[in-house]
């Protein structure tokens, strides 16, 4: 049963990061003289959800069979992914929110 919660962890991680890239393109205030800025945010996030379901779920049937033959855990790099992207999108975002206020203020 650890591996179907960990699946289904890995799923909400997934969807609540296509539902924040979604929030980001529509509900976020356009940033002055950047109409690309909130694009550039949303669609790493929506793109990484999308990945993450996939590789979460390969990742989940590759454990099933380790655990059906008695085999050992592979190491998952799933968090390692997930920490890394997160990351440069939140640098990205830094930049385009110092890239409008400076392009606002010329």
């Amino acid at each position: 049963m650890a591996n179907e919660r960990t699946f289904l962890a890995w799923s909400r991680t997934s969807l609540a990061l296509v539902v924040g890239g979604l929030a980001v393109a529509q509900l976020l205030p356009p940033f002055p003289k950047v109409s690309w800025g909130r694009s550039a945010i949303a669609m790493p996030l929506i793109l990484l959800g999308a990945a993450m379901a996939m590789l979460s779920y390969f990742e989940w049937k590759a454990n099933q069979r380790a655990l059906r033959f008695g085999e050992p855990l592979s190491r998952s790099q799933l968090p390692k992914i997930l920490a890394g992207t997160i990351t440069v999108i939140a640098l990205l975002a830094a930049a385009v929110d110092i890239y409008s206020r400076v392009a606002a203020s010329r």
